[in-house]
């Protein structure tokens, strides 16, 4: 009973999963990328084309753009074909994600 104590305490300070990390980093280099972009609009087709090459299925290109959302740098626009995101240019040098 006591050696369980311990690990709960030890545990309560770890960092997040590294799912989250690997999210994060998956948008950082979606936002990146985006900052060479020089459309004003960008959809899933362009980011699994043109993109990073760790963004190429879908499902991870969606969920990268999903974060950058969130974080205010992407807003979605309305279509019938699929996702699609209107991208926010603000004037900063080297745009890094907030972390949690």
């Amino acid at each position: 009973m006591v050696a369980r104590d311990v690990f709960k305490r030890l545990s309560a300070g770890r960092p997040p999963p590294v799912e989250k990390a690997q999210d994060r980093s998956a948008a950082q280099k979606l936002l990146d990328w985006l900052q060479r972009w020089d459309k004003p609009t960008v959809c899933v087709r362009d980011i699994r084309i043109y993109g990073p090459g760790s963004l190429r299925n879908q499902k991870s290109a969606t969920d990268a753009a999903e974060v950058l959302v969130k974080n205010g740098w992407l807003t979605p626009v309305q279509t019938r074909q699929g996702h699609k995101w209107r991208v926010i240019r603000k004037p900063i040098a080297q745009p890094t994600l907030a972390t949690e």
